[in-house]
């Protein structure tokens, strides 16, 4: 049976992970979130692995607040880079794999055709660079690693960009959202299932890996999109909101791409 610890437990990616987590008999999880297992704190770390005996971790926990962390960038790199450092430290003394979770925002944005995983990165902003660097860690320290980029999460749980949309349109609130960025919206817990199979399948493919649900968007297509999936569409305004500012940047076109074939 396989031992597995997924931390960041109560996040999108963490509860979706465990609700599906009864059709893999075969595994063993520990869910932890932040309480029980703080990744930025060592005594933490030392305990959890000390005691689990893990042949995978799926690493969830990640400080994901874009805008905030412009205010805030030691808080971002304390846990998007330091904490990974941290947890890649023990993941390679306690021979765990890891699979760690990671972003479209280590890329600029320029490239309209979108992202490979062996694309040069270039974050502009201190999300994508603090999450940049967690990559860099693992790679650093780890030769058994997967780090899965993904894009635009949405789920049933916590705070999203498909539940902010959907509860302000029940309220009959005017919607204007930005349409000068395009990525590939993201189902959480089709992502849960992909880490899943990883695991499952097991490893053969070690390194960078993308995915997302493949179809590429704006923001703005992807509120239409919400609308006419929940029979709202013409029930609220929607309209494109040009020059929308925001303290961080964002990239542009922040499509991810499979590996090359």
């Amino acid at each position: 049976m396989k031992s597995v610890l997924v931390t960041g437990a109560d996040g999108q990616l963490g509860q979706c992970l465990r609700k599906i987590s009864d059709d893999y008999p075969d595994m063993r999880f520990e869910f932890h979130n932040s309480k029980t297992l703080d990744i930025t704190k060592q005594g933490h770390l030392e305990a959890v692995f000390c005691d689990g005996r893990f042949d995978y971790c799926i690493n969830c926990a990640a400080y994901t607040n874009v805008e905030q962390a412009e205010k805030t960038p030691h808080q971002a790199y304390k846990i998007n880079a330091r904490a990974v450092r941290l947890l890649a430290r023990y993941c390679l003394d306690y021979q765990v794999t890891l699979i760690h979770i990671s972003t479209d925002y280590v890329f600029e944005g320029a490239n309209t055709t979108g992202y490979f995983p062996d694309d040069e990165t270039n974050p502009i902003n201190v999300y994508g660079k603090s999450k940049l660097e967690g990559e860099t860690h693992i790679q650093e320290l780890l030769e058994r690693y997967v780090i899965i980029r993904t894009s635009w999460l949405y789920s049933e749980y916590g705070k999203n960009f498909y539940k902010t949309i959907l509860q302000k349109a029940k309220l009959g609130d005017d919607l204007r959202i930005n349409d000068e960025q395009t990525g590939c919206p993201t189902n959480a817990n089709h992502l849960a299932v992909y880490v899943m199979d990883f695991i499952d399948k097991g490893l053969t493919t070690y390194g960078i890996h993308h995915f997302t649900d493949g179809e590429a968007m704006t923001w703005y297509d992807f509120a239409k999109r919400i609308l006419k999936e929940n029979n709202l569409e013409g029930k609220v305004r929607l309209e494109k909101a040009r020059n929308y500012r925001t303290l961080a940047k964002r990239p542009e076109n922040s499509i991810l791409l499979p590996r090359r074939r």
